[in-house]
């Protein structure tokens, strides 16, 4: 059955992603965007200025099946806000829950927020994953943002009626990913010598592909309704694992060397970058079962698979 589907963060990572595959099974589709953008021709545009408390979403709204709320003030190393807390929840709390408030109004029956695994925290014992319905300890300004813009979802969901879906995905890699996963395959490609040889922890991550795809099943699925769902592949690697697994993606030698991990978690705190050691160096892993058993889902991509579709995908593109 197609629905109307409202997809706002249209034009990141994950927002393009969802668009395309939604295209793919013919759902009629509508992006909220801040600027005029180059989205497929099939995609209704609907142009916001902001996300935040007075954002007018009603003609947006009309007619709308269901939202798929991907758009954010996402998590950054080096916030210059005077006040980050205040920031993030300008955007992600009360702009999340305007929105929901406007779409129970709208009659939009299902509301898919893409939370993030920060909620949970910021890391976990090797064997000990975090898993959905752990008592939230997020740890930084965007985690806390989305920790209660989650809280004022289910409330919302507990009142009216509206069906709330939330997904917290760990790190999502995949065709045009950005930020740390883009620099470890530029560092690969070129074979630099990399000091992580000798990482023994454990990390679980989501392609891109696997994401969207629980996306898709969460808009239909009758038990997705007023649940929340951690998401990943379903195997946990190492970061020595990862960029061997990623330099045989890339047909690249892994140039690594077996520098124990104490010495970079201290090297790292001395040079101020102790966040980026414990996301190298130390474990977060999450359990799924939760989604495999109530959805009956399965990652549809395996680890290498996704590794290599970003891996061409860099290639295709490194020189434009």
């Amino acid at each position: 059955m197609t629905s109307t589907v409202l997809v706002t963060g249209a034009t990141g990572f994950v927002g393009r992603a969802v668009l395309s595959s939604l295209a793919a099974r013919g759902h009629r589709l509508r992006a909220a965007v801040r600027s005029s953008s180059a989205l497929d021709a099939q995609v209704e545009t609907f142009q916001i200025d902001a996300l935040d408390a007075d954002t007018q979403w009603q003609q947006g709204l009309q007619g709308v099946d269901v939202i798929i709320h991907s758009a954010a003030r996402v998590h950054v190393m080096n916030d210059t806000e005077a006040d980050p807390l205040s920031a993030f929840r300008r955007v992600n709390v009360e702009g999340t829950l305007n929105l929901a408030r406007q779409a129970v109004a709208a009659g939009v029956r299902r509301f898919i927020f893409i939370s993030s695994i920060k909620v949970n925290g910021e890391g976990t014992d090797t064997g000990r994953p975090y898993h959905a319905d752990d008592v939230p300890a997020p740890a930084d300004p965007y985690g806390v943002s989305k920790m209660e813009a989650e809280q004022g979802l289910r409330a919302l969901a507990a009142q009216t009626g509206l069906e709330v879906v939330i997904i917290r995905p760990v790190l999502v890699y995949g065709p045009g990913v950005k930020a740390n996963f883009l620099a470890m395959m530029r560092w690969l490609q070129k074979g630099v010598p990399l000091p992580f040889g000798a990482i023994d922890n454990r990390r679980s991550l989501v392609a891109l592909d696997n994401l969207v795809d629980l996306v898709l099943t969460c808009m239909v699925h009758p038990a997705a309704a007023n649940q929340t769902f951690l998401v990943s592949d379903g195997e946990d690697l190492s970061t020595t694992d990862l960029l061997r697994r990623m330099a045989r993606a890339l047909g690249a030698p892994a140039r690594l060397l077996p520098v124990p991990a104490i010495l970079l978690k201290l090297g790292a705190t001395l040079l101020g970058k102790r966040a980026l050691s414990q996301r190298l160096c130390g474990s977060l892993q999450v359990d799924i079962e939760k989604t495999r058993t109530l959805l009956g889902w399965v990652p549809p991509l395996g680890v290498d698979r996704a590794l290599a579709q970003a891996a061409r995908h860099y290639q295709e593109n490194m020189n434009k």
